[in-house]
């Protein structure tokens, strides 16, 4: 798809643009200065490769009308560490980058990790103000760094995208007249809503509290922790970047422009439970740990652990607004990278559910391989 046919967005709430202007921006977030800076997570030129295999038969499933109604932009389906499905639509293709939105979370998630085996932060019962001291006197007094991860803190947070109102929308405009970083500055004046711990309620702006957390305590911006932890041992095979705040801080709850098959990879590093070369990169455990539901939503069993959404037999993913995800089934040593422009951020109209469908008919093709 050309970008030149199409009016680029100058605002920097991407939660109105257009479809179109989605379509093109989404792979040229990182050159789009009207938008945001963004920093480098570098790879070391040394890619691993992503072996084919043979190609996986969905049967009845019509992937290309299903691609057609997403608006899909990549799909890769690695089995057993080979690419088995890998299909681009909207002129994308394997070498370009495409915006994450919330699957940041689960990698930024991934730092907290790093930054306990490195020494950087002690335990996930810390207070956060202990790393990020100028919340304290905040709602967030009290909080640990789990019930940061987990969105239990207990302060109030609207996340609908629909409301131009929302804190979602507001905070990545705010700008701190206290000499405070602007998301510190915007969270420690909202409101108590529960005690910490005991409800959930879904935050992009404390991953942002993560980001500087971890910041605060490597002293390291998040694009270089990453790409020192993941990005150059683990072999990935393009440079990524991550859009910049006002003050120079990664956005940690957003937007790693990224290729599609190196959001696999990233995939397979929680499948091998963080292990690179034999080098522990996250606690042993952890990925276990992290994608193991602390709460629970509702009847379809979905829950939410680090960062990270999980489902019924202990498949995990993490999901971006507007169709991004990696989707990873340890059971079946199973990685689903997507990226799309969904017509509305969440979904909507059942396009949630359609992308779930594809999942199971990608679940039920390996279980019919293994019977073979």
């Amino acid at each position: 798809m050309s970008t030149n046919a199409v009016a680029m967005p100058t605002d920097r709430n991407v939660l109105f643009w257009s479809q179109e202007q989605r379509a093109a921006a989404f792979r040229v977030m990182d050159q789009m200065p009207q938008l945001a800076e963004s920093r480098t997570i570098a790879a070391s030129g040394n890619a691993v490769s992503l072996p084919i295999g043979e190609t996986l038969d969905l049967g009845d499933f019509d992937l290309d009308g299903f691609m057609q109604e997403q608006s899909t932009a990549a799909i890769i389906v690695v089995l057993d560490g080979e690419i088995v499905l890998e299909r681009y639509g909207l002129g994308f293709s394997a070498d370009e980058r495409w915006t994450s939105f919330s699957v940041a979370k689960s990698l930024t998630s991934t730092l907290v990790g790093a930054a306990i085996v490195d020494g950087y932060i002690t335990s996930l019962d810390d207070p956060v103000t202990d790393y990020i001291t100028d919340l304290r006197g905040s709602a967030y007094d009290g909080v640990s760094i789990r019930q940061l991860l987990t969105m239990t803190s207990g302060v109030q947070w609207n996340e609908d995208y629909g409301d131009p109102n929302s804190d979602v929308a507001q905070f990545n405009n705010h700008v701190d007249e206290d000499g405070f970083d602007p998301t510190v500055s915007y969270l420690r004046n909202l409101p108590r809503a529960s005690d910490p711990g005991t409800n959930w309620n879904y935050s992009t702006g404390e991953t942002n509290l993560v980001g500087v957390l971890v910041t605060e305590a490597t002293g390291k911006t998040l694009a270089d922790y990453l790409s020192e932890k993941v990005w150059v041992p683990f072999g990935m095979a393009h440079d990524a970047t991550w859009l910049l705040g006002n003050t120079g801080q990664e956005i940690a709850g957003c937007c790693i422009q990224a290729g599609t098959r190196d959001m696999a990879r990233f995939g397979l590093l929680t499948l091998g439970d963080g292990m690179i070369n034999g080098e522990r990169v996250v606690p042993e455990g952890w990925f276990a740990e992290a994608t193991s539901p602390v709460v629970s939503l509702g009847d379809s069993g979905r829950g939410y652990g680090y960062q990270w959404w999980t489902f019924p037999g202990e498949i995990y993913a993490a999901q971006g607004i507007f169709g991004q995800g990696i989707f990873i089934d340890p059971a079946r040593n199973l990685v689903i990278a997507t990226n799309s422009n969904w017509p509305q951020a969440s979904g909507g109209n059942g396009t949630g559910a359609r992308t779930f469908g594809f999942y199971r008919a990608v679940m039920a093709a390996v279980d019919a391989r293994g019977s073979e």
